[in-house]
């Protein structure tokens, strides 16, 4: 009994301890300027969101939360947003990998005067670790998810790691 539960104080731990490292980087590279939205709770929304991924094109056409526009870091345009969405006070979630480059995508909608924008804390890391469905470049549901970088394919934990 009590290897069993040694076994499970470790398996506890070992969970807690990968979630504080999560938030610790989000932690450092965020200023939760805008506010994050938990994939847990966007079930609770009463409306369905516009999603927005803010990742690369590469990384969009390997997985994407289905029907989320791609607005992309490097290239984003808040001009073209703005004539796709043009309801600025619509409920918009916006993704990358992990919730840092989509904090700064998040952070010019709001500039823009986008009233009602979210950072899914995770991103689409976490959006597939809570096992939600993703699609590929043809709209076909996919395992695969683009992990920016062998570095960051630490947070994945379900689904086919990529990165090229």
């Amino acid at each position: 009994m009590k290897t069993v539960l040694f076994y499970i104080l470790c398996l506890f731990s070992v969970y807690s301890f990968s979630q504080d490292k999560l938030s610790q980087l989000l932690e450092k590279h965020n200023t939760e300027e805008v506010p994050y939205i938990y994939v847990q709770d966007l079930d609770r929304l009463q409306t369905e969101p516009t999603y927005l991924d803010a990742r690369e094109v590469q990384e969009y056409r390997v997985s994407h939360i289905k029907d989320a526009l791609w607005v992309g870091y490097d290239d984003f345009n808040i001009e073209t947003i703005e004539k796709q969405i043009t309801n600025k006070d619509q409920e918009i979630v916006v993704y990358c990998s992990l919730g840092i480059r989509s904090e700064v995508i998040a952070s010019k909608l709001k500039k823009a005067g986008y009233s009602n924008v979210k950072n899914l804390y995770g991103g689409i890391f976490e959006w597939k670790n809570n096992n939600h469905s993703v699609y590929n470049n043809q709209n076909n549901e996919t395992d695969s998810i683009h992990t920016f970088s062998e570095k960051w394919s630490k947070w994945l934990n379900n689904g086919i790691k990529t990165h090229e």
